[in-house]
Order: structure tokens, then C-alpha cells, then sequence
């Protein structure tokens, strides 16, 4: 290891630390998780400083511990936006801060310890479940919990002017409000989609929407005919629903800060009558399962 070839600049990336250390780039993210290799995410990325990461091979050549104390975890509640978390959190005044973009981008921000939670509806059409499939897959989730939140209907919004269409494969000649990469609303609509026939590289596309609400919205201001969003937040807007699939969304909790201040008080919220009033008047949502364990790292 003392004569590895370390590239002439400050910071190394994900691969050029997998071909200097003979790994794979997943195990490499594993060990940024966990904390045992000096790691920076300054910029959004990876990057690993080139004298910290010397120190710590040498350190490790030598017997000495090669792991850093992992650091606490900020209260930011990750992953994809959904509108009666949000309002949730506001109203149970619980300290969690949101950073909502996407499943994916909340599953990996997760997995690098930036928030106590994300919330995921990732689904896996091979075996036509949501979730666990995808978190199970990460090796560096040990510390985890992943409990159902709600289930929720998601399909077609359009204006009441307009000409419902009935199913995926009806909206080619209509434009549509895309979600963005990463998110599980992509990612399932694409799935669907191509399920459907539907071409996805023949679609007039508007802006790229990265919450529930902005992507209902702009059909309702008519920037595109069509969005593939939430019963509720369409009729919250006065927007037409044309269901598609019932799918489920999920939090992943870090398994210490489940039983902290911020997430007890969230969850003290979600039994209240304050909720559940709020949960029944939100068409498309089923509460009733919210809490239940899925899955346990």
C-alpha cells in the first residue's frame, strides 16, 4: 500500500479512490457512509482529501484504527416531497428541517448521513412492491428502520376543459409536466409508461417539476395539459383526476434518531385527531398503516 500511486491533486473522487485501493466504487461509498475514510461533500459530491486519505492508510498499515467516529446526524427530514408530511411537520412544529428532491437523491443523501430520515416511494417493478427492494440493496444501512407513512393514488391531472385521457398511453398528443430525474414519480412513470407503449421520447415536455404541488400547479396556470401527480394535490388545485396506481410511501429512519425529540414529536402529530381530520379530507391518502415496521437494517 506504500507505494500506491496517488494522483498529483487535493482531492481524489469515488473512482479514482475504488482503482487506488483495487475496489469497487459501491463499497467505496460504503465506507464515506459509515464514516471510515475522511470524506468531504462540500461541493455535492464525493471527494476524498488526498493527504487525510495517506494519513489514513498509513494508520491502517500500521494496526491503527481506520475509522473516524461517525458525526451526527443534521434534523433534515430527505428524499421525495409529499404534501401531508410537509404539512405535518410544519404544523407539529417538531424542529426538522426539509430537503426534498426525490427518492433516490433522499436515499443517497440518507446513506451519507445528511438527514435523520427520507421519505421514499421507489418501486420495483419486477416484483411489484415499493421500497424495500431498493433500501435493502444498500449494505451500508445498518442503522436503519423503513415504516409506512400512507398510501397514496397517483395518476392523471388535467384541467376540467380538457379531454381526459383514459390511461398513460392516451396522453402522447398532450404536454406533459415531467418530474425530475431521481425522483420515484419518474422513475415509476417511466416504468409504467413503458408498460403502456407509450413513447417516451415522443412526449412535448414543459419545465421539469421537482415537488407535487409545482407540478400540478403548472397545469393549472396552463404551462402543459397533463401531469402525473397526486389526487390530492389535484383537487386541491380544481384539477381533474384520472387514477392510475395506488402506491406507497414510505420513511427510512435512522434507528437513533427515531427515538429523538424531533422524530417522536412528528410522530406524536400523526395520532392526533389534528391529522387524521387533515389525512381524511386529502383525497387519495390511506393513513391507516402509517408506522408500520416494512423493513429493519
Amino acid at each position: 500500500m506504500s507505494e500506491l500511486d496517488f494522483p498529483d491533486h487535493e482531492y481524489l473522487t469515488v473512482k479514482e479512490l475504488a482503482e487506488l485501493l483495487r475496489l469497487k466504487e459501491r463499497k467505496v461509498y460504503d465506507l464515506a457512509a459509515s464514516g471510515a475514510v475522511p470524506c468531504s461533500r462540500a461541493t455535492g459530491k464525493l471527494l476524498f482529501p488526498a493527504n487525510e486519505i495517506r494519513d489514513w492508510i498509513e494508520q491502517a498499515q500500521s494496526g491503527g484504527g481506520s475509522a473516524r467516529p461517525a458525526e451526527p446526524r443534521p434534523p433534515i427530514m430527505l428524499g421525495s416531497h409529499d404534501p401531508l408530511l410537509d404539512w405535518a411537520i410544519r404544523q407539529s412544529r417538531c424542529g426538522l428541517a426539509t430537503f426534498h428532491d426525490g427518492s433516490l437523491d433522499g436515499l443517497q443523501r440518507f446513506v451519507a448521513g445528511e438527514g435523520v430520515a427520507a421519505g421514499l416511494h421507489l418501486h420495483d417493478p419486477m416484483r411489484d412492491t415499493w421500497n424495500v427492494s431498493a433500501v435493502s440493496k444498500s449494505a451500508a444501512l445498518q442503522d436503519a428502520v423503513l415504516v409506512l407513512f400512507a398510501k397514496r393514488r397517483r395518476g392523471l391531472v388535467i384541467r376540467p376543459d380538457g379531454r381526459a385521457p383514459a390511461g398513460l398511453s392516451d396522453i402522447a398528443c398532450l404536454r406533459l409536466v415531467p418530474r425530475q430525474a431521481g425522483s420515484g414519480t419518474d422513475r415509476l412513470f417511466r416504468n409504467l409508461a413503458t408498460r403502456d407503449g407509450l413513447d417516451l421520447g415522443a412526449l412535448d415536455l414543459a419545465d421539469v417539476a421537482r415537488t407535487e404541488d409545482e407540478a400540478v400547479e403548472a397545469v393549472r396556470r396552463g404551462a402543459a395539459d397533463v401531469t402525473f401527480g397526486l389526487e390530492g394535490v389535484a383537487h386541491s388545485y380544481g384539477l381533474e383526476f384520472v387514477p392510475v396506481i395506488e402506491e406507497e410511501f414510505a420513511l427510512l429512519v435512522d434507528r437513533k434518531a427515531w427515538f429523538e425529540t424531533p422524530m417522536q414529536s412528528l410522530l406524536a402529530f400523526c395520532q392526533t385527531d389534528a391529522f387524521h381530520e387533515r389525512a381524511r379530507t386529502q383525497d387519495g391518502y390511506d393513513t391507516q398503516g402509517l408506522g408500520t415496521v416494512l423493513w429493519n437494517a
